[in-house]
């Protein structure tokens, strides 16, 4: 069990929490979790810091404004910049 830090957390960690990876590579993700203590601390860390950042910017609603400009700006973004 890895105690520092990892090259995996980098690669994968991101697209996993997305769910931006096929089965396989969840899978592998999956695996490296269970055997890497520093993934695994992080990836519990992301996942609720992920679940704080809903709950806070879900609990005040966003102006009408701020929605338009949002939504403009994810439809002028290239798919890779929305990673």
């Amino acid at each position: 069990m890895s105690e520092v830090p990892c090259n995996k957390c980098g690669e994968l960690l991101q697209l996993y929490l997305d769910g931006e990876l096929s089965e396989a590579e969840a899978r592998e993700a999956e695996a490296h979790l269970d055997e890497c203590g520093y993934c695994r601390r992080y990836y519990r860390f992301e996942r609720a810091f992920r679940a704080h950042l809903r709950k806070v910017l879900t609990d005040e609603p966003m102006s009408a404004e701020l929605r338009v400009k949002l939504v403009k700006l994810r439809a002028d973004a290239r798919p890779s910049d929305r990673l």
